[in-house]
């Protein structure tokens, strides 16, 4: 089948340009003809809350063949990649949608496509509504996404949100993949700390990826004071970019006199220095007031690394150590401190890495379906 996906991919950094990648791949290994399509200009750098939406890593996640030439503030780039597309004669056309900056750009694909080609054109919806939203956003979500032919959300509370902006569209569900591509390189703990200067006989909490404010980082340092009174010295890594005011996160820190327990590493974490921060870690704590979906958590199960979250996002993998354990707010720090206190000498080991790549399949099952929508 011929397949025109379009999305982020290296050089762009974050989630969403791995995932465009990883499911590229899972399509080629399919035995598809893949038609990939990036950004020459993903957004103008005023715009981006961060340093840069360019990777850093010396050691990129690449896919082949990918053809840059969507510049999202030049309309004219717009209209030759569709040409480009009708052209390719896709089977199908699959778009992500994440953010209503892109509006225009996919709103002018989708109207050419339902004018003049009529492919099948599905979204892979990562965040129906940003998570810090307004009704323009729910407004832009109508109009792009009411071009497709099918939509796919992460989860049930997702699909819920579509459906009520879009009742009559048929909304598939497929959970986050597990992200497994950095996992061959799990280092062991006592490595992994030696390298990263953490200290080996201590718990060590994992907070990883961007800083935002519905990521409950805030609730997490308040949570510091209770966890060191059960479970003595701690330590808390916040490893991740801050795309908000980090001031008032450090006179918290102050303020509750945990200094000695928090490590915050701002910035981009590269490719290369994944694996240590998630081999060297015993639990990755995500305090999350929403989520649609994490690719963060996804890839705790890819290295094996337990978590505990405030939001029910499913996992795929069969190890029970694994699961997610979805609690109340308010119980989050005493159910890390009871995540410790259950761990014996004998399951002090963290669960099995995740493997096989079912889930990337049956995404890719799930996409394909759509031609025949």
């Amino acid at each position: 089948m011929r397949v025109a996906l379009i999305g982020p991919v290296y050089p762009y950094r974050g989630g969403i340009a791995h995932y465009t990648t990883l499911l590229c791949r899972a399509l080629r290994d399919a035995g598809h003809t893949v038609l990939l399509v990036s950004f020459k200009r993903q957004y103008p750098q005023r715009l981006f809350p961060g340093q840069s939406d360019r990777d850093p890593s010396r050691e990129p996640l690449i896919v082949a063949e990918a053809h840059y030439w969507i510049d999202s503030l030049d309309p004219f780039t717009w209209f030759m990649t569709y040409r480009h597309i009708k052209r390719f004669q896709p089977d199908l056309v699959v778009l992500p949608w994440w953010t209503p900056f892109l509006t225009p750009v996919w709103l002018t694909l989708g109207v050419l496509n339902q004018i003049f080609s009529h492919s099948p054109l599905i979204y892979i919806c990562h965040n129906v509504l940003p998570h810090e939203g307004s009704w323009l956003d729910r407004l832009a979500a109508r109009l792009v996404l009411k071009f497709g032919t099918r939509l796919i959300v992460q989860s049930d509370a997702e699909k819920q949100r579509l459906v009520s902006l879009l009742p009559a569209k048929h909304v598939d569900i497929v959970p986050h993949p597990v992200y497994n591509m950095f996992s061959a390189k799990r280092l062991s703990r006592q490595i992994a700390r030696t390298e990263l200067g953490l200290a080996h006989d201590i718990p060590v909490l994992l907070f990883f990826g961007v800083v935002r404010a519905y990521k409950g980082l805030r609730d997490m340092i308040l949570a510091m004071p209770m966890i060191r009174s059960c479970l003595g010295d701690v330590k808390l890594v916040i490893a991740g970019e801050f795309w908000e005011d980090k001031q008032p996160y450090l006179d918290i820190i102050k303020q509750s006199n945990i200094a000695d327990l928090v490590r915050i590493d701002d910035h981009y974490i590269p490719n290369e220095d994944v694996p240590r921060y998630f081999s060297a870690a015993d639990l990755l704590v995500a305090p999350y007031h929403t989520a649609t979906g994490s690719g963060v958590i996804q890839m705790a199960v890819g290295f094996g690394l337990p978590v505990i979250t405030t939001v029910e996002i499913p996992l795929r993998t069969d190890d029970d150590r694994a699961l997610v354990s979805i609690v109340d707010r308010q119980q989050f720090a005493p159910t890390i401190v009871n995540f410790f206190a259950r761990r014996t000498q004998e399951d002090a080991s963290p669960p099995v890495p995740f493997k096989p790549n079912s889930d990337w399949q049956e995404l890719v099952a799930c996409v394909i379906k759509g031609s025949a929508a």
